[in-house]
């Protein structure tokens, strides 16, 4: 009975195990009919929709220029390729001129002229008028007055570019080969200076906060601007441009409110730490 007994249970496993195979075998094609019929009702993406999806490897971050915007000058009131001369045609006499007054500073500049130009050509700031109001006149020490400069620069800045490729002037290493400039040699075009606009957008916010020094601060700026003329870079008339310009960018910053306030609180920083009166009398 036993040998009976196992043999009808191993039997009967071995019918349940294919009664489980023909289920599993009619549950797939059930599936499969499934799919079928869900793909012929949605289309090619029913099928899409039945793969999983492989994860795409990750690509590596494209890295984006930066876009400046102004930040005290409404750029759809000021357009200073509008405002401004154009610069003397490329074969005039007076570039022909200036070509030359470029060859007369390159023979007798002296080493210290090109120390002083290679240092400012790598300083934008309002800083660069540390040897008129002192050494420890530091971004580190002003961290108002840095802020104010910085967004003083960048107006200039996004001004500038614009206007320089309007004019589209070759700077004078580019225009004629025998050159020896000095300092950085940029491809972006000379017509008007970008650091001497910067010289004198710094030397106008510098005199608003310390008119004591309004005579010092205009020759350092003159300075900094013919420095542009040591390193090599730049025309006599993209100078004189450069001055226009930052008059005419100068007053509308003044007539903006966030100017107003930031000059106002790099003002009382910048006089407390000279140790001069909070409210000074302006020119």
């Amino acid at each position: 009975m036993k040998l009976c007994d196992c043999h009808t249970e191993r039997c009967s496993n071995q019918s349940l195990l294919g009664v489980k195979k023909t289920l599993k075998l009619t549950s797939t094609a059930h599936n499969v009919k499934l799919a079928i019929a869900s793909t012929l009702l949605l289309g090619p993406m029913g099928l899409v929709a039945q793969v999983p999806a492989v994860p795409a490897a990750e690509a590596p971050p494209t890295k984006q220029p930066v876009k400046h915007s102004l930040y005290f000058v409404d750029a759809s009131v000021l357009d200073l390729s509008l405002i401004l001369p154009p610069p003397p045609p490329q074969g005039s006499e007076i570039t022909k001129s200036e070509l030359q007054e470029i060859h007369r500073i390159e023979q007798t500049r002296t080493p210290e002229q090109i120390v002083a130009a290679q240092a400012d050509d790598k300083e934008e700031d309002i800083f660069e008028y540390k040897k008129v109001i002192g050494e420890g006149f530091t971004a580190d020490a002003l961290p108002l007055t840095a802020s104010l400069s910085s967004h003083v620069q960048n107006d200039q800045s996004v001004l500038g570019l614009p206007t320089k490729v309007r004019f589209g002037r070759l700077r004078p290493y580019l225009y004629e080969g025998d050159f020896h400039p000095v300092c950085a040699t940029p491809k972006t075009p000379a017509y008007p200076s970008g650091h001497a606009m910067s010289g004198y957008l710094h030397a106008l916010t510098l005199i608003q906060i310390v008119p004591e020094k309004n005579e010092q601060i205009w020759k350092r700026a003159d300075e900094y601007a013919y420095n542009r003329m040591i390193c090599g870079a730049h025309y006599k008339s993209d100078i004189e441009a450069s001055r226009q310009a930052a008059y005419v960018v100068f007053g509308y910053m003044l007539a903006n409110p966030r100017f107003a306030k930031e000059l106002e609180a790099a003002r009382e920083e910048t006089r407390r730490f000279l140790g001069l009166s909070i409210s000074p009398n302006l020119p």
